[in-house]
């Protein structure tokens, strides 16, 4: 194609082989009245256009990722990191508002009164939903450093590294919670 264009044989070539012998003689008009579309299209108002490309998206398929892969455990692990990452985060933002507004209701000394009046049941509770997280997001950013380094980031590191997190979590949040 490229030797075509430098010798500029190209255009030739084309119309050689892909007009019909009986068209390349023919005049003018009569080519360009047998090359016209027969299609015809009408114009739309921006409204109509809008209204026609919602309806052809509500239509297309969602994204596959949960539908057609299996779940594993570098990406869920991946996607808890991040959730309990944000939850800590806001816990953490939202008590230091709440003493920064209400420094006498959110004191240590009324926070102490309020859990020493709760059941046990409900401290037990309470201090798993605040343990866990907190277990497995340390955890899974030391295994994050270590990935960092270069370390364990083949599939039989990440999995040994994945359930490590796990195990060391559970061990961790069973501690805290005891304490």
């Amino acid at each position: 194609m490229n030797y075509a264009r430098i010798n500029g044989l190209s255009y030739s070539l084309r119309r050689a082989t892909f007009s019909p012998r009986h068209l390349r003689n023919a005049p003018i008009l009569f080519r360009s009245a047998s090359l016209t579309r027969s299609v015809q299209t009408q114009s739309l108002k921006p409204e109509d256009a809008t209204v026609i490309l919602n309806t052809q998206r509500l239509a297309r398929p969602s994204s596959p990722h949960f539908t057609i892969y299996q779940p594993q455990l570098t990406w869920v692990a991946s996607i808890a990191n991040r959730i309990t990452g944000v939850g800590l985060s806001v816990l953490l933002y939202g008590f230091s508002l709440a003493y920064l507004f209400a420094p006498s209701t959110f004191s240590s000394a009324n926070i102490i009164e309020f859990a020493a009046a709760m059941p046990d049941w409900v401290k037990v509770v309470e201090k798993t939903i605040l343990a866990a997280p907190f277990a497995f997001h340390s955890f899974n950013g030391l295994r994050h450093l270590a990935w960092d380094t270069g370390k364990f980031v083949s599939l039989k590191g990440a999995y040994r590294t994945g359930y490590a997190v796990l195990g060391a979590s559970a061990i961790t949040t069973v501690a805290l919670v005891l304490l």
